[in-house]
C-alpha cells in the first residue's frame, strides 16, 4: 500500500503565524496557534483597556461579549441564546457538572477516551456531592456501531444523571458518534455532555446537528482564537439551572451573561475571536480543514512507516476530517503517563519537535496533527530520526 501524498500547501498560510521556525509544532491540538493578525487585534484590545480600565469595564463590555458570542455561535452552528463563553471545555464541563445537584446514588457516566481533566471534574464533583462515576472502556478498534452499542449497554436509567462522551478524543484522536449516542441517551431520558475542545474549525458538523443537552468547544484549538476561548451551549430546558463557578456582577441577568461576567477577567481574548474566523474564512473554511486533515493523515503513514508500524495497525479516526492522528509506539515504550510526559520531552529537547504523547491502556501513543503551517518534511524528518531516540532508551 503506497503513503497517501501529502497536500498541496496553501500559499501565505506559513507566514501568518509566528511559531519558531527552528521547531516543527506537530501538536497544534494541544495549546493552538493564535494568528499575527489575532495576536495584534488583541493587543489593541489591550491597549484600548489600560487607556482607561474604568470606561473599557464599565461602558458596553457586556454588550460587545454579546455581540462576539452571537457571531462565534452562528459560526458553531449554535442558538446565540443558549451559548456563552468560557474559558476552555474542562470550565464548560465543571460549570454543567456542578449545576446538576447530583446526589448520592446518582451517577456520571464517561468512557476510557474521555480527557483527563474532565475526569478530574467529575471525581472531584462526585466526592463533593456522594455521586458515582462509572468509565465505559471503548476499544480502540471499535466500529461506530460498536460504540453506541456499549454506550447503550453501560446507560442506568433512574441512575444514570449525566453521560459525557467526547466528539473528537483527545488521547486517541477518535471522532465518536455522538449524533447517534445522544439519540440513545434520550431514549431513557439521561442528559448528555458532549466534550468538543477539538470541534470548532475542524469538523464541519454543526452544534445544532449533535442535539446534545450540553456541548463545549474550544474556539482556541482550531479556529484560531486567542487561548482561553471557548464556547458551551446549553439546550433550553436546562439554562436557568446553569450557575457560574463564581458569582459576580451579573448573577441577576440569568444565562449567558451571569455565567460569562467574571469582573476583572481580561475578555480581549474573546473579543478578539471572531478576527481568528476571519483567518480561517480568508484561507477558505473547506479547504484549511481537508489539507489539515490530508497533512495529518500523510504524518500519520510516514512515521509509522518509520516506527515499523503495518498500516493496518494505524488507528483511523473515523472520518476524513480529522487533523488529528494516532501512531502506536513500540511494547514497553511510555506505558504510563509519567514516561509519555518524559518521551514528549526528549522529543522536543533532542529532535525540536512538538508532539503529544500518551499512555492509554497500557500502550504508549504518539499522536500528530496537521495545520496550515505544516510542512511534509516536518514529519519526514521525524520518521527518520525518532527510531534512533527511541533505541536509546
Amino acid at each position: 500500500m503506497t503513503v497517501p501524498q501529502p497536500p498541496e500547501p496553501i500559499p501565505g498560510a506559513r507566514l501568518l503565524f509566528s511559531l519558531d521556525p527552528s521547531v516543527s509544532h506537530l501538536n497544534h491540538g494541544s495549546f493552538g496557534a493564535v494568528p499575527i493578525g489575532v495576536q495584534r487585534a488583541q493587543q489593541r484590545l489591550r491597549d484600548e483597556m489600560e487607556a482607561n480600565p474604568l470606561r473599557f469595564f464599565t461602558q458596553g463590555l457586556v454588550d460587545r461579549i454579546a455581540h462576539t458570542r452571537r457571531h462565534l455561535a452562528t459560526f458553531l452552528g449554535a442558538d446565540p441564546d443558549g451559548t456563552a463563553l468560557v474559558g476552555n471545555a474542562t470550565t464548560g464541563a465543571a460549570i454543567v457538572l456542578q449545576s446538576l445537584a447530583l446526589g448520592p446514588g446518582d451517577e456520571v457516566v464517561t468512557t476510557d477516551h474521555g480527557y483527563g481533566a474532565v475526569g478530574l471534574s467529575v471525581d472531584r464533583e462526585c466526592a463533593r456531592t456522594g455521586a458515582v462515576s462509572r468509565m465505559l472502556p471503548v476499544p480502540l478498534t471499535a466500529t461506530d456501531e460498536e460504540v453506541v452499542e456499549i454506550v447503550r449497554a453501560g446507560l442506568r436509567p433512574g441512575r444514570t444523571r449525566l453521560l459525557i462522551v467526547d466528539q473528537i478524543t483527545s488521547p486517541t484522536a477518535r471522532l465518536f458518534p455522538t449524533s447517534a449516542i445522544v439519540g440513545v441517551a434520550r431514549e431513557h431520558g439521561i442528559p448528555v455532555l458532549v466534550d468538543a475542545a477539538h470541534a470548532p474549525g475542524m469538523l464541519p458538523t454543526t452544534v445544532a446537528s449533535v442535539g446534545a443537552d450540553f456541548w463545549v468547544g474550544n474556539l482556541h484549538k482550531w479556529a484560531y482564537a486567542p487561548r482561553g476561548t471557548a464556547a458551551l451551549v446549553v439546550a433550553e430546558q436546562w439554562r436557568e439551572r446553569i450557575q457560574p463557578l463564581v458569582v459576580s456582577w451579573e448573577q441577576g441577568s440569568g444565562y449567558p451573561t451571569r455565567v460569562e461576567w467574571q469582573a476583572t477577567l481580561d475578555y480581549t481574548g474573546w473579543l478578539a475571536a471572531p478576527v481568528g474566523l476571519f483567518t480561517l474564512r480568508s484561507l477558505g473554511v473547506d479547504r484549511v480543514r481537508a489539507h489539515n486533515a490530508a497533512l495529518a493523515a500523510y504524518g500519520q503513514r510516514v512515521v509509522g512507516d518509520g516506527l515499523g508500524v503495518a498500516p493496518a495497525d494505524l488507528p483511523q479516526p473515523g472520518g476524513p476530517t480529522v487533523a488529528m492522528r494516532l501512531i502506536p509506539l513500540p511494547p514497553g515504550v511510555a506505558t504510563t503517563m509519567d514516561a509519555a510526559r518524559e518521551l514528549r520531552a526528549r522529543i522536543a529537547d533532542r529532535l525540536s519537535v512538538e508532539v503529544s504523547t500518551a499512555a492509554w491502556n497500557g500502550r504508549g501513543y504518539l499522536r500528530l496533527c496537521g495545520q496550515v503551517y505544516n510542512t511534509p518534511d516536518e514529519y519526514d524528518r521525524l520518521a527518520v530520526r525518532l527510531p534512533t531516540l527511541l533505541a536509546q532508551g
